[in-house]
C-alpha cells in the first residue's frame, strides 16, 4: 500500500494498492520535487468518474508503467472534490494548452508546481491519434531534462495567463436587455424534440430552466415555461431517470436522454429538486412533484450518513461493468415480474436485444400519459431485486457545498409540498452542518473519517448560508438566520474584492499556489460568486446591511455583458440579474405562531421568483428591516411586498393568496 492508504477521499484510497509511489498534495511531495529537481505527475479525477476508472485500471495498476513513472516524477494524487482550487487552476492551464478539459486530469509540473505541460485520458497503447501514456511519460521527462528553455518558455505563457483576472473581464451595464440578450440565445439553441439545449451529450440545464421560470413568472413568457416544463417532463422520461430508485444519473451521451454515464451525484440532484418544487408551484403537475420527491426519497434511503450528512455520489460501475446495476435484460424483468411483465416491458421500452449493450436502460415514451397502476406497483419489486445486486461505490465523504445545495432543495421541498418527512430531513442535515462543518464564522469542506478536513472555499460558505436561510424560511427560527449572517460576513471579509470587482474561491489567508482560484462560471454547479452574490442580495434586503447589497449588486453588474453573451455559463447569476432588475418579492407576517402559519400557507403552491418569506413574533426580530413597521394588528398579518412597495395588510388566507396571485402568471 502506499501513501493513499491514509488519506480519508475514498478516491485517493482507490489508488492506495497502486504500483505507483503516489503522495498526496502537501509539502512532502512538494518538498521532494524541489530537492531531487524532479517534475510532478499531476492526476486529478474523482470517485464517480468512470474515465478515472479505466486509466487507473490500464495504467496506474500496471507495474511497467509505474516504474517509468516512479523513475522520473514525484506523483501526487488529488481528488478534485476535495480541492476545486487546484483543480480550477490547472484545468486552466490544460484547457489552454489542449483546446479542451476533463477528466482524469494529467498534469506536468515544475517543482515550483508551474504547469508545462497537461492533458486527460491517456490510453495504454497510441490509439485513435492519442499518444500512449507510456510515450508521454517518457517524452515529457526527456522534455523537461534535455530542454528546459523550452519548459521555461511555456511556464512563462501559463504565468500571464494567471495574471489575469479572469475570461470574462468586467465590461458592460446591467439592464432589462441584459436578461432579454440572454434569453434570445438560450431560445435558439433549445431542442423542441427532446428538450434542453444544444446536442448530445447533455447535462441536465438546471440553474438555465430557473431563469427561464424566473422570466416567465416575471413577463408571462409561455415561451419560458414551455422550454422548462418539456425539458424536464423529457429528462424525466428518460433513461438519465433512475425510474426504479429515484434521482437522476449525471448526463447522457445522446440527445434524446436515454443512455447516462450512471453516475449519480448529489449536487445535481440538489438542484434538480429545488427546480422540480419551483416547477410544480408554476404548473401543479402531479407527475413533477413525483419525480421531485423521489429524488429526496433516494437521497434519504441511500445517501445520508446516520448523523445526517448527504454523502457525494453513487458510482457508474459495478462488477466492472458500466450502469450493470441499473439495467434490465427482458427474461430479469419477466423472471422478477410474472404477469405484470409485458405491462412494464411495454411503458419501460424493453426489447429482447435491449438499448445498452444487450441490457435496457428503462425509459419511458415521451407524453405517455399517466403512469399505469401495474407499472407503479412494479417498481418497488424491481428495487428490492435490484438491492440484491453489487452496489455501485459510494464516495461518502460529506462536502459542504453539495450539502447547502441539498439543504436548500429539502427545505424548499418541505415548506412547498408540506412534507413534514422532509422538515426532519432539513433539519438533521442542518444540525450536522452547524456542529460539524461550521465553527463560529469558519466553514470546513470536507467531513470525512470523522473529522472536518480542507478549510472551505467561497462556495461552500455561500451554499451553507443559504441552506440556512432557507431554513430560517422554513421554520422561522432565528438561529438559522444569524448562521446565515455570520458566514456572510467572513464571505465579505475573506473572499471580496473590489479591485477585481468580484470574488476569489480561495480565502485571503489560503495556501499560497501558483494562482489565485478564481472562476465565476455557473458550470456543474452554480459558481461561488453566483451564489454568494444571492446570498448577500437576500441578506441585505432582509437586515438592511447596505454592505451585504453594495457588495451583491456589484458582483452581479460587473458580469453584465458576460451573462447576455454566454447565458449557458451564467443560469445562475441570471436569476441574481433578476433580482438586482425586478427586486425581491417578500411575505413578511407578524402576530401569533399559529395565526401566522395560516397566513404562510398560500405562497406554498404559488411560484414567484425571488420570493423571501419570514415571520415573527409582534414586536420580535425588531433589528431586521424586513419586519419594520409591521405589526400584527391582531391575531396575526400578512404583508405581501415587491420591493419596497407592500399591500394592505392581509389578516386572512385568501386575502394573501389573492396578493400573491396578482403578482404571479399562474393560472
Amino acid at each position: 500500500m502506499n501513501r493513499l492508504a491514509d488519506e480519508s477521499s475514498p478516491y485517493l484510497r482507490q489508488h492506495a494498492a497502486n504500483p505507483v509511489d503516489w503522495y498526496p498534495w502537501g509539502e512532502a511531495a512538494l518538498a521532494r520535487a524541489r530537492e531531487e529537481n524532479r517534475p510532478i505527475l499531476l492526476s486529478i479525477g474523482y470517485a464517480a468518474c468512470h474515465w478515472c476508472h479505466v486509466m487507473a485500471h490500464e495504467s496506474f495498476e500496471d507495474p511497467d508503467t509505474a516504474r517509468v513513472m516512479n523513475e522520473h516524477f514525484v506523483n501526487i494524487k488529488v481528488d478534485r472534490e476535495e480541492r476545486p482550487d487546484l483543480d480550477g487552476i490547472y484545468m486552466r492551464a490544460v484547457q489552454a494548452m489542449t483546446g479542451s478539459g476533463g477528466w482524469p486530469m494529467t498534469v506536468f509540473l515544475t517543482p515550483a508546481g508551474e504547469p508545462f505541460w497537461g492533458g486527460t485520458y491517456f490510453p495504454p497503447q497510441d490509439t485513435h491519434g492519442l499518444p500512449s501514456f507510456r510515450r508521454v511519460l517518457t517524452a515529457v521527462a526527456d522534455a523537461y531534462r534535455e530542454r528546459p528553455d523550452q519548459i521555461r518558455q511555456t511556464v512563462n505563457a501559463m504565468r500571464e495567463l494567471y495574471d489575469t483576472a479572469g475570461e470574462f473581464p468586467p465590461v458592460g451595464s446591467l439592464s432589462r436587455g441584459t436578461l432579454e440578450t440572454a434569453f434570445a440565445l438560450l431560445a435558439q439553441t433549445f431542442d423542441a424534440s427532446n428538450g434542453g439545449f444544444g446536442r448530445a451529450p447533455k447535462f441536465p440545464p438546471t440553474m438555465a430552466l430557473e431563469f427561464l421560470l424566473t422570466r416567465w413568472a416575471r413577463t408571462g413568457s409561455q415561451e419560458s415555461l414551455d422550454i422548462a416544463r418539456l425539458t424536464f417532463a423529457r429528462m424525466s422520461a428518460g433513461g438519465i431517470h433512475d425510474h426504479v430508485g429515484g434521482g437522476f444519473h449525471r448526463y447522457t451521451v445522446d440527445a434524446h436522454w436515454l443512455v447516462p454515464h450512471f453516475e449519480k451525484m448529489l449536487y445535481d440532484n440538489a438542484l434538480l429538486a429545488r427546480l422540480g418544487a419551483h416547477l410544480w408551484q408554476a404548473t401543479g403537475d402531479a407527475a413533477v412533484r413525483e419525480t421531485t420527491e423521489n429524488i429526496l426519497r433516494w437521497v434519504a434511503r441511500e445517501m445520508t450518513s446516520e448523523d445526517g450528512g448527504f454523502y457525494a455520489s453513487l458510482d457508474a460501475d459495478s462488477d466492472g461493468h458500466e450502469g450493470l446495476f441499473y439495467t434490465w435484460t427482458e427474461k430479469e424483468l419477466d423472471d422478477v415480474l410474472g404477469e405484470a411483465s409485458p405491462a412494464v416491458r411495454e411503458w419501460f421500452g424493453v426489447t429482447a436485444d435491449g438499448n445498452f449493450e444487450g441490457r435496457n436502460i428503462l425509459h419511458a415514451r415521451p407524453d405517455a400519459g399517466e403512469e399505469p397502476a401495474e407499472v407503479t406497483r412494479a417498481l418497488p419489486r424491481l428495487y428490492d431485486v435490484r438491492a440484491q445486486r453489487t452496489w455501485p461505490g459510494l464516495d461518502d465523504k460529506v462536502i459542504a457545498s453539495w450539502n447547502g445545495l441539498m439543504l436548500r432543495g429539502i427545505a424548499t421541498c418541505a415548506r412547498v409540498f408540506g412534507n413534514d418527512e422532509w422538515n426532519v430531513l432539513a433539519r438533521s442535515n442542518a444540525g450536522f452542518l452547524a456542529s460539524r462543518l461550521v465553527n463560529d464564522d469558519r466553514v470546513w469542506r470536507i467531513w470525512a473519517g470523522g473529522a472536518a478536513r480542507v478549510p472551505g472555499f467561497l462556495e461552500d460558505y455561500a451554499a451553507v448560508a443559504l441552506g440556512f436561510l432557507e431554513m430560517w424560511q422554513l421554520t422561522h427560527e432565528r438561529e438559522w438566520l444569524d448562521r446565515a449572517r455570520t458566514l456572510s460576513t467572513a464571505i465579505c471579509t475573506r473572499f471580496w474584492s473590489d479591485d477585481l470587482p468580484g470574488f476569489y474561491d480561495v480565502p485571503s489567508d489560503h495556501e499560497v499556489l501558483v494562482a489565485r482560484a478564481r472562476d465565476v462560471t455557473d458550470n456543474a454547479t452554480p459558481s461561488g460568486s453566483s451564489l454568494a452574490a444571492e446570498l448577500l442580495l437576500r441578506l441585505g434586503y432582509i437586515t438592511g446591511d447596505a454592505e451585504f447589497a453594495r457588495i451583491g449588486h456589484r458582483a452581479v453588474e460587473s458580469l453584465a455583458e458576460s451573462m447576455a453573451r454566454h447565458p449557458h455559463a451564467f443560469g445562475h447569476l441570471l436569476t441574481c440579474a433578476d433580482f438586482v432588475m425586478n427586486g425581491p418579492i417578500a411575505l413578511a407576517v407578524v402576530g401569533h405562531p399559529v395565526a401566522a402559519g395560516e397566513l404562510l400557507a398560500p405562497a406554498s403552491d404559488v411560484y414567484l421568483p425571488s420570493l423571501i418569506i419570514g415571520a415573527t413574533l409582534d414586536g420580535a426580530d425588531g433589528d431586521l428591516s424586513f419586519f419594520a413597521d409591521r405589526g400584527a394588528r391582531g391575531s396575526a398579518a400578512a404583508y405581501v411586498c415587491r420591493g419596497t412597495v407592500c399591500g394592505a395588510p392581509a389578516s386572512t388566507p385568501a386575502e394573501v393568496h389573492s396578493q400573491l396571485m396578482e403578482l404571479s402568471h399562474k393560472t
